[in-house]
């Protein structure tokens, strides 16, 4: 039995769950709000102690970080259709793109994203509101990046991070003008890991990612929202949130 805890299909959280439609596989999806900030409740932190998700809960065992997942789910259902390719050298080079996404672009472009997502939400708390809930975040790192999403981060350091994303896209640019796939001709969780990244950035960052400076990085985010899985895990995942409870609620009535 496969349940995973995420965000719903966007940024880290987006990569296990699409890896799950793509492999059809039967998995029960449990949305956490972070709007809410239940991954910091304690109940999901007794599913994963580091208060962060995706999680999957395969059998009663937990495996944590996104891209972990992804290559679990290869390991543990190798009849599921193939998300890694079997030989060793583009094995290497599906790695060496699912290393760099979670090493260097996910970081840039999640630094933006707290700046403008996270920043207003943390500012709009009372100050004993934001202490109360920075509290309860089990990394330090995580506690410190709260505190400079509410500050608003330093102007040279948003710089710096706008100058590594617009290094991101030149290098997938690059690749996908010379490749269908990231990996080589097949799709692949090289493909995956980095459109959870990209996807959207055609709106998020549509100066830098458009069909006049990057078409080959936009035919390839257009190409994997265009694939069945994708589409019905968009779909679902719509749905399912919209009609899920709270988990705090859900606790509190099953410990009555």
């Amino acid at each position: 039995m496969l349940t995973l805890y995420s965000f719903g299909p966007g940024a880290n959280s987006l990569k296990p769950l699409l890896a799950l439609y793509e492999k059809g596989l039967e998995f029960t999806p449990r949305f956490v709000d972070p709007t809410k900030f239940e991954h910091h409740e304690e109940w999901f932190k007794k599913i994963n102690p580091r208060g962060q998700v995706p999680a999957l809960d395969h059998d009663g065992n937990v495996i944590t970080e996104s891209t972990v997942i992804c290559e679990y789910l290869e390991d543990a259902f190798p009849d599921a259709p193939r998300l890694r390719p079997t030989d060793p050298v583009q094995i290497a080079e599906m790695r060496v793109w699912t290393k760099w996404v979670d090493e260097y672009f996910c970081w840039c472009v999640s630094t933006i994203g707290w700046e403008r997502g996270i920043g207003p939400m943390a500012r709009a708390l009372s100050d004993e509101e934001f202490e109360e809930k920075v509290k309860r975040i089990p990394i330090p790192e995580q506690q410190a990046k709260w505190r400079s999403a509410r500050a608003g981060f330093p102007k040279e350091v948003l710089n710096e991070e706008m100058r590594k994303i617009r290094v991101s896209i030149d290098r997938l640019e690059k690749r996908l003008s010379e490749s269908t796939w990231l990996a080589g001709e097949d799709y692949t969780l090289a493909d995956i890991c980095n459109f959870a990244i990209a996807n959207g950035m055609e709106k998020g960052f549509d100066d830098i990612v458009n069909t006049a400076a990057t078409p080959n990085l936009v035919a390839w985010i257009e190409r994997i929202n265009a694939r069945p899985a994708c589409i019905e895990m968009f779909a679902k995942s719509k749905s399912e949130f919209a009609a899920r409870k709270p988990f705090a609620k859900s606790e509190e009535q099953a410990q009555a």
